[in-house]
């Protein structure tokens, strides 16, 4: 059975948990209640709650959860809160009841949007993991409170129009929960399949000489989308112990390697995916990533001087938002390789 997409049943706060035992009591022998943690959505875009709603549906395909999605109204002059309760249900591979979901909404307006640590918390199922996926970009002040019980932080660093005052409210949050929360930024998920595309080039020890000799590194990238491409340098860059040596121009830049030998940096702007082709040059080799014709996966080659391109294929990154979140919510432990990324452009963002 498809997941219903609507609100579900408007009712009051103080009646969640009540209403919540009828919808299984009435559901008991077809639904069975499945939750292994506590996801928020958190908006401050018009109509979020009916745009994340779907968003839920297909992340609780793959991952049980009690969703808590939020819609806030922080310039309304009034107090307004208003709720529904839904559930998502997905039918198992092996039949029988349907594995369901909760989904609570909330619509905050006007002052009573500062209540969101309180509203959260009173609505988190038990002591199961706390997800937070902050929409948009984040504004000072920072609840500390908020984030005491946030285990891991989603977010998207893509549209942040200042990655520097963005990221150092990042940072802030961070501190408050005493380094305990986990980044997860949804621009560094869009560069799964192409990091693993370029790795895999260097698996074989014979490549690993091309390291050293690396000439220059282009990226292609769709408008909107610089930061990602810069991620991407500056994954290979803390990978490699490069540098920036000086700043971006016109999308160039040029780094230093460990030896101080000098790497130049094309990034271009093109249409497309976030992420474009990529080439990398070493010594009389190229090294290729672009999306294929195909558009679903990548196609990657190495040409040098006495050798002909065999292009091979290897999955492509999609950039919808449900799956680059149900890709984070997939993993655990820390981000360490994306804070080494961004330290290494972090003047550049």
């Amino acid at each position: 059975m498809a997941a219903e997409t609507s609100l579900g049943l408007a009712v009051e706060v103080s009646d969640i948990d009540r209403e919540l035992k009828k919808l299984w009591q009435q559901g008991e022998e077809v639904m069975t209640r499945a939750s292994l943690i506590n996801l928020a959505i958190y908006s401050e875009s018009p109509g979020s709650l009916q745009s994340n709603t779907p968003l839920v549906a297909k992340i609780t395909e793959d991952h049980a959860c009690r969703a808590l999605v939020i819609e806030a109204k922080r310039a309304g002059e009034q107090n307004r809160v208003a709720s529904w309760i839904n559930a998502h249900c997905h039918v198992t591979r092996a039949g029988g009841k349907q594995i369901c979901s909760e989904q609570l909404s909330f619509l905050l307006e006007g002052p009573c949007t500062k209540l969101l640590p309180s509203i959260v918390f009173s609505h988190l199922d038990s002591d199961l993991p706390f997800y937070l996926w902050w929409q948009g970009e984040f504004h000072d002040p920072m609840d500390p409170q908020l984030w005491e019980w946030v285990d891991r932080l989603i977010y998207d660093s893509g549209p942040w129009k200042d990655f520097g005052a963005q990221f150092w409210l990042v940072e802030a949050a961070e501190r408050e929960a005493r380094q305990r929360i986990v980044l997860c930024d949804l621009n560094w998920t869009r560069l799964d399949k192409v990091r693993y595309a370029i790795a895999q080039f260097f698996d074989h020890p014979a490549s690993y000489h091309h390291f050293a000799t690396i000439e220059n590194l282009n990226i292609d990238y769709a408008p909107g989308f610089k930061s990602t491409a810069l991620l991407l340098l500056g994954w290979l860059g803390a990978q490699l112990n490069w540098k920036p040596n000086e700043p971006a121009r016109n999308g160039s830049c040029r780094m230093l390697d460990a030896n101080n030998r000098k790497i130049d940096i094309e990034l271009r702007p093109r249409d497309g995916g976030p992420i474009g082709e990529v080439t990398i040059n070493s010594n009389g080799v190229q090294f290729r990533v672009a999306p294929a014709q195909c558009g679903d996966l990548l196609e990657i080659s190495r040409r040098g001087a006495n050798e002909s391109p065999v292009p091979q294929m290897m999955p492509a990154q999609s950039n919808d938002p449900a799956e680059l979140v149900t890709q984070e919510l997939t993993r655990g432990g820390p981000h360490e390789i994306y804070l080494r990324a961004l330290n290494c452009v972090r003047d550049l963002l």
